[in-house]
């Protein structure tokens, strides 16, 4: 059905290339690229039987990326590379006229600070190419944004309150790792809240605002408001919402080890000179931290990650609650990658299946809520995230 370009050999692009290299009447051609063609080979020889291809490129460098697509000639470039690199992969594609589907939203590498409106910018210039670029197409965001569209569409007349919870209940046996990219990941969490409340946003301090929530099959645990990015397109495209936020887990022990890295500056992301050689603090930090992509093997437990609802129904109050379980030991079973990495990749292959299946395709910027989420919802439950729905429930938010 269609070629694809998968950019990044990290945990998500492993997922990506396993789950795409599986359906080989939708994805006939898959050529995986990254800076370290040996991560490519590597994932290659896992899938085996010569259904990925691989290749050595620098995502930072336009040039490299153009020349490479030209060379491949896909239907579709998938994005799993650091948000930093969005928008050089997005130049590529248009100069290229192919479409462009990512899982995170651009991100300054010099600023703690991710937000659409670069990549909502380049609307016009795809529209005029007449290609599609699918923004944020994981888990959250992702699966949570299309979790929302579904609930509007089947079961709410007005969505006025929304909560995404994410809940990682797994146990990797490490004194502190992260789940993803560390770098990543700990600019994400560090920075201050934000929340959308009555038509404008609300800013905290860092997890000041938090309570115990109830995860299904897991329990209760400590969870926290933090900002996320999805929050931005979903007021945006929901515009009935009066409130929305964005819940994460977090354990003391985790949290402890956060303050410590900000404490002592090894959470900076502006360069040090140090033996007379700029480093920046958190890059090294990354170097010395265990690699998200290597946690799989030993990690128990699950995730649990979905989206709590309170609107309008036939002019009646209504509350419903739409989540995925995911286990770790079956993520890791299947791909060799932890749950995080698997509830990313799954969506992420599931956004381009879409793309090359006509179903989420027309020119322009789009996230993915502002697509059908019907034929994306059957899809998740093929492939590994069944979805539960609870309707009328309390919500505890």
């Amino acid at each position: 059905m269609g070629k694809v370009l998968i950019i990044g050999a990290g945990g998500v692009g492993t997922v990506v290339a396993v789950k795409m290299a599986g359906l080989p009447d939708v994805f006939t051609e898959i050529l995986l690229a990254s800076r370290t063609k040996s991560k490519c080979d590597a994932i290659a020889a896992q899938v085996g039987g010569n259904r990925i291809q691989t290749a050595q490129v620098d995502a930072d460098n336009v040039p490299e990326l153009v020349a490479l697509i030209k060379r491949f000639q896909p239907d579709l470039v998938v994005n799993v590379a650091l948000p930093y690199q969005d928008l050089t992969i997005m130049d590529a594609c248009l100069e290229c006229r192919v479409s462009y589907l990512d899982t995170a939203n651009y991100e300054p590498i010099d600023e703690a600070k991710f937000e659409y409106s670069w990549q909502w910018a380049y609307k016009e210039r795809f529209e005029k190419a007449g290609i599609t670029a699918i923004l944020g197409c994981g888990f959250d965001p992702g699966v949570t944004s299309v979790f929302t569209a579904h609930a509007a569409k089947h079961h709410f007349d007005e969505i006025q309150y929304l909560d995404i919870v994410d809940c990682n209940a797994g146990d990797h046996g490490k004194a502190f790792a992260t789940n993803f990219n560390p770098e990543i990941n700990i600019r994400e969490v560090t920075q201050r809240g934000k929340y959308w409340e009555n038509g404008q946003w609300v800013e905290t301090e860092p997890h000041e605002i938090h309570k115990p929530l109830t995860y299904p099959d897991i329990g209760p645990k400590e969870s926290y408001v933090i900002y996320h990015e999805e929050l931005e397109s979903l007021v945006k495209n929901f515009p009935t919402l009066k409130r929305a936020r964005f819940w994460m887990t977090f354990g003391q022990e985790y949290l402890t080890h956060l303050r410590v890295i900000q404490n002592i500056g090894m959470a900076r992301i502006d360069p040090v000179l140090y033996n007379g050689v700029e480093i920046v603090p958190i890059q090294f930090l990354k170097a010395v931290l265990p690699n998200p992509g290597d946690l799989g093997e030993n990690y128990t437990g699950w995730t649990s990650i979905g989206c709590r609802i309170r609107g309008l129904k036939d002019g009646k109050e209504k509350t419903y609650y739409i989540y995925n379980n995911c286990s770790h030991e079956v993520a890791f079973k299947e791909t060799g990658t932890q749950g995080v990495s698997y509830t990313t990749g799954v969506p992420c292959m599931i956004g381009a299946m879409m793309y090359l299946q006509g179903k989420w395709k027309r020119p322009g910027v789009y996230n993915v809520e502002e697509f059908n989420p019907d034929p994306f919802m059957a899809e998740l439950n093929r492939h590994g995230l069944p979805w539960i729905e609870l309707h009328d429930v309390d919500l505890e938010v």
